[in-house]
């Protein structure tokens, strides 16, 4: 079976700490730099499953890096360069303490608690009558809290403002990038027959000027339905064909796991994580446009410590 990448422990030149995330490896560079390792692991839930997805990590850092450079005009971005398939180095930024997740469709959580009664998410209101996957007439603002651990929650506008995560005029110009990010991921995705659904942005600071940080437009990130179908689905009350990683939300579900205490992940086998490792390359060909190049996996820690190392001594 194809090697995955699950765990990283590097030492770079100049390296201050190592944050390991569910996802990703980031690795400070004297504070003006980071390494982004994406690692092959796979969370659902804000849990890390026991198995590693082969590719995942490649594909996420691939796409990601292409979507960065495709809206460098809307906001500028932490990425420097992409040394190695699953690697990105950028500026180091100050973080905000809040994500900015955008709606167009009526999916996920917003359709749970829609369905459970709700009809405001994040204080947005949400209309009377809609169906699971309906298009809403304008993509909704629905913010998360950064968490350190544990599960990230939906905040209002009104209270990043006054709780002071974010004041007034700076949230003003986060509303403003992730509306026009999203409306460029959407004509991207449009131009491939995929519907971008929703997405998360994140964004920091470094010398007083804002940056889109993280990854964008990835399935980690993002939810995409396929354009061909779409209507005559929603009008049959048809699941939608997408590619994200809800697929794998709804097998571990189907499996009873939603990642409540005491919960046994289920058994994850060769068949299950090879499935999983295709979608990936599946949504990286459908939102790229581009052939999926496997990189090699035999020795992906040596790998990815000589090309880094060979790209810091470049700076």
């Amino acid at each position: 079976m194809t090697k995955a990448l699950t765990r990283t422990d590097f030492n770079f030149p100049k390296q201050k700490n190592v944050y390991h995330g569910k996802v990703r490896d980031v690795y400070n560079i004297n504070d003006e730099y980071l390494v982004m390792v994406v690692s092959d692991r796979i969370s659902a839930f804000d849990v890390v499953l026991p198995e590693g997805i082969p590719y995942k990590g490649q594909v996420l850092n691939q796409i990601a890096a292409k979507s960065l450079d495709a809206t460098a005009d809307i906001v500028p971005n932490w990425k420097i360069a992409t040394p190695d398939p699953n690697v990105t180095v950028g500026h180091h930024c100050e973080p905000f303490k809040v994500e900015m997740v955008i709606r167009g469709y009526l999916t996920g959580h917003a359709w749970r608690e829609y369905r459970d009664g709700k009809r405001t998410l994040c204080g947005v209101p949400m209309p009377d009558g809609m169906v699971e996957n309906q298009k809403f007439d304008q993509p909704i603002l629905t913010p998360t809290t950064k968490a350190d651990e544990g599960h990230d929650e939906d905040i209002s506008r009104e209270d990043i403002i006054a709780q002071g995560l974010v004041n007034k005029e700076e949230y003003e110009m986060l509303e403003d990038y992730t509306r026009k990010l999203f409306q460029r991921g959407t004509e991207i995705a449009a131009e491939k027959g995929l519907i971008l659904v929703d997405t998360k942005y994140e964004f920091g600071k470094k010398d007083g000027k804002i940056f889109l940080i993280d990854e964008i437009h990835t399935p980690d990130s993002s939810r995409y339905f396929y354009a061909d179908g779409y209507e005559e689905r929603l009008q049959k009350g048809e699941n939608q064909k997408q590619l994200s990683k809800e697929f794998v939300r709804q097998w571990l579900i189907e499996n009873g796991f939603q990642g409540k205490d005491g919960q046994q992940i289920p058994v994850m086998d060769e068949a299950f994580v090879s499935s999983v490792s295709e979608r990936y390359i599946e949504l990286f060909e459908n939102i790229t446009g581009d052939s999926f190049v496997k990189s090699e996996t035999e020795a992906i820690n040596d790998r990815i410590e000589k090309n880094v190392n060979a790209f810091l001594k470049s700076l």
